[in-house]
């Protein structure tokens, strides 16, 4: 991989939040079943059926995607199943992307080397001094999903500090 650092601050997101209240019951089982791949495993993500799902909390999963229709679907699939429910999040978060084989070094600057994401995981944290979701699913790329109202503030500071990298 290239010691290159690429940073896109327009990436498409479409979010809910995914409720239940029993990891193991009906709507996990619906979950997987319309995602194709089952609830992640704690500070878990994993790329389903058109959209990622990234874990929050042991009741909570976050579901991400860059297709509004795709969102529909999701809920739409899980609207009449019990024990949970769907929370339409779009227009309140954004994401941004960075890529790189130095991706650790920017995310340890922003706030801490305790955010940064493996493959496969989703992490919580500050960086830039606000609440941020860390998610990786391959080597060398982070999506970080903010609170929209943050976001400008999270790309200003990360583009600061891609220049005191040099990139």
């Amino acid at each position: 991989m290239a010691d290159s650092l690429a940073l896109e601050t327009d990436v498409p997101l479409c979010v809910a939040t995914l409720r239940y209240f029993d990891p193991g019951g009906a709507f996990a089982a619906a979950v997987t079943l319309a995602a194709g791949v089952p609830p992640p495993r704690p500070l878990g993500a994993a790329a389903g059926r058109g959209l990622v799902l990234a874990w929050l909390r042991p009741t909570e999963t976050l579901a991400l995607c860059d297709d509004g229709a795709r969102l529909g679907e999701l809920t739409r699939q899980l609207a009449d199943v019990q024990g949970g429910h769907v929370v339409d999040l779009r227009g309140g978060l954004t994401a941004l992307r960075l890529e790189g084989a130095r991706v650790g070094d920017v995310l340890g600057r922003l706030g801490g080397f305790g955010i940064v994401p493996q493959p496969g995981e989703a992490r919580r944290g500050r960086l830039a001094e606000v609440p941020v979701l860390a998610l990786s699913l391959r080597a060398g790329e982070v999506r970080l999903v903010v609170d929209r109202a943050l976001g400008p503030h999270l790309i200003e500071w990360t583009r600061a500090t891609l220049a005191d990298l040099g990139a």
